[in-house]
C-alpha cells in the first residue's frame, strides 16, 4: 500500500470519527427560550427542563402581561393557541406545565396589556 492512500485512508477514518462522535453528542445542553418586553414590563420564558412556561409582569404600572404558546402543525403548517397566561396584580410570576413535543413546532408570543403590542419567538420545538 503506498503513502498517499495510507493518507487518504486515515483522512476517511478521521472524518468517520467525528461524524459519529459528533452525532452523539446533545443538540443543546440549554434550550430555553425567552421573549423579553420592552422598558423591562415582563416577559415570557420557557423552560426545556420540565417543559414549563413562564409569564412576569415586572413593573407596578396598573397592567399586567399576557402570554400564548402557538403551535403549528410540521405536516400541515396550521397554527393555533395552545393556551394564554396571565400575569399582573399579585406577587411572583404565573406557571404553566406544558409537555412540547416534535410533531408540532411552537412560538411564544407576550404582549403589556397597556399597548397590546405582542413580541414572539423564534419557532422552537425538543
Amino acid at each position: 500500500m503506498n503513502i498517499s492512500r495510507l493518507s487518504r485512508l486515515a483522512a476517511v477514518g478521521a472524518v468517520t470519527f467525528t461524524a459519529i462522535a459528533a452525532s452523539t453528542v446533545p443538540a443543546s445542553a440549554h434550550s430555553d427560550k425567552i421573549v423579553y418586553l420592552p422598558n423591562g414590563r415582563g416577559y415570557m420564558k420557557f423552560y426545556d427542563n420540565g417543559d414549563v412556561f413562564e409569564v412576569c409582569d415586572t413593573k407596578a404600572d396598573g397592567h399586567g402581561v399576557t402570554g400564548q404558546l402557538w403551535a403549528k402543525n410540521q405536516i400541515t403548517q396550521n397554527g393555533s393557541t395552545v393556551f394564554t397566561l396571565k400575569d399582573g396584580g399579585d406577587k411572583g410570576c404565573d406557571k404553566k406545565a406544558y409537555d412540547i413535543g416534535k410533531l408540532h413546532t411552537y412560538s411564544m408570543q407576550v404582549e403589556w396589556d397597556g399597548d397590546r403590542v405582542w413580541h414572539f419567538s423564534e419557532w422552537f420545538n425538543e
